[in-house]
C-alpha cells in the first residue's frame, strides 16, 4: 500500500471586526460598486489589537484538531505560512505549538506569500511520505491588514486578515495528497512586493502592486500548473469534483477556470466575504466547503494559489 498524506481535519478563524466595502469607502476613496465590479469583493475581517497571526492560526488549529479527532499531543509537525508573523524570530510556528501546550515537535514557518499554504502542504506532505512525520498541523494566516497602505485605494481594498489550518495525517491507501507542484520566478519583484524588510529598511513596508501584470501572470501560471498536477495525478480536468483556488479577484478564479475548461460550479469562492487573506486563502475556503458539506470523501480536490515573488503552486487531493 502507498502511503499518503490525508486531510483528515480542516479548521478556519476570522478576526471579530468584519468590514463592508461601504463601512471603507467612509475612509478610504472608493465605493463599493468600484471594488465590485474589478474584484468581486464585498468584506473583509481586519484584525484588532488582541488578534495576532498566531491567535487566529491557533484558533483555526483548535478547530481543524477538533475536526479531526485527535488531541494537540498527536501533532509531530507544525508548517505555518504567512508573510505577517508575529515577530521577525522566532517562528510564528512555535508560538501556536506553545499555545497549543506541544511540548516538542517539528514547528517552522514558511514564506511563499499568497502560495504559502501551497508551500506548506508540499512540504508535510514530503515529511509525511518519507516517514519523518506521521501528523501534521499545516496552517496558512495573516494580518495583512497591518501591511497595507490605507492610502492607497488600488491595494487596500484587496485584503483582510484571517487563518486556515488542516491537520494531515500519514494512511494507508489512495486518500490523500496525489500530486504538488511548485514554481517560482524572483524576475517579477516589482510587480508585487512589500517595500521594507529588517536587512533594507529597518521597517515593515507595505504592500505595493501592479495589478494588470499580476492578473495575467496570475491567469497564465495558475491554468499551467493546475494541468501540470493533474497530469502529475494521472487525473484529467474532467475528473476534478472542486476547485479551491487563492481568492483573489473573482475575475481570476473566472479567467482560471475556464482556461482550464472547468464548471463554475465546481471552483469554491469565498472571496466575496473575505477578500484577499494571503496564505490564509485556500484554508478559509476548503474549511468553508468542507463545513456546509459540499466536499464529500472521496472527492477529488485541487488547490491552487500565486502570490508574490512571483511563487505558484497546485496539489490534487482525494479526500
Amino acid at each position: 500500500m502507498t502511503r499518503r498524506a490525508a486531510i483528515v481535519g480542516t479548521g478556519s478563524a476570522l478576526p471579530k471586526r468584519r468590514v463592508s466595502n461601504a463601512e471603507l469607502a467612509e475612509t478610504v476613496d472608493t465605493s463599493d460598486e468600484w471594488i465590485v465590479e474589478r474584484t468581486g469583493i464585498r468584506f473583509r475581517h481586519i484584525a484588532g489589537p488582541d488578534e495576532t497571526t498566531s491567535t487566529l492560526a491557533t484558533d483555526a488549529s483548535r478547530k481543524a484538531l477538533a475536526a479531526a479527532g485527535l488531541e494537540a499531543a498527536a501533532i509531530d509537525l507544525i508548517v505555518l505560512a504567512t508573510a505577517t508573523p508575529d515577530q521577525t524570530f522566532p517562528a510564528t510556528a512555535t508560538r501556536v505549538q506553545a499555545a497549543l501546550g506541544i511540548d516538542d515537535c517539528v514547528a517552522f514557518d514558511v514564506q511563499a506569500v499568497c502560495s504559502g499554504f501551497l508551500y506548506a502542504v508540499s512540504v508535510a506532505d514530503s515529511m509525511i511520505r518519507s516517514g519523518a512525520a506521521n501528523t501534521a498541523l499545516v496552517i496558512g494566516a495573516e494580518t495583512f491588514s497591518r501591511i497595507l497602505d490605507w492610502e492607497d485605494r488600488n491595494t487596500c481594498v484587496l485584503f483582510g486578515d484571517g487563518a486556515g489550518a488542516v491537520v494531515m495525517r500519514a494512511e494507508e491507501g489512495e486518500r490523500g495528497v496525489l500530486s504538488s507542484k511548485l514554481h517560482a520566478d524572483g524576475r517579477h519583484n516589482e510587480l508585487l512586493y512589500v517595500d521594507g524588510g529588517p536587512s533594507t529598511t529597518g521597517t515593515v513596508g507595505k504592500v505595493r502592486m501592479k495589478g494588470r501584470e499580476v492578473f495575467r501572470h496570475a491567469v497564465v501560471n495558475l491554468a499551467s500548473v493546475l494541468g501540470e498536477s493533474l497530469e502529475a495525478a494521472g487525473l484529467s480536468a474532467e475528473d476534478v469534483d472542486w476547485m479551491v483556488p487563492h481568492q483573489a479577484n473573482a475575475r481570476i478564479l473566472d479567467a482560471t477556470a475556464r482556461k482550464l475548461g472547468l464548471s463554475p460550479d465546481k471552483v469554491v469562492v469565498t472571496v466575496d466575504q473575505h477578500a484577499n487573506t494571503s496564505a490564509a486563502s485556500v484554508p478559509l475556503a476548503l474549511d468553508t466547503a468542507v463545513s456546509d458539506g459540499r466536499i464529500k470523501r472521496g472527492d477529488i480536490v485541487v488547490l491552487e494559489a500565486m502570490g508574490g515573488g512571483f511563487t505558484w503552486g497546485a496539489a490534487v487531493v482525494r479526500w
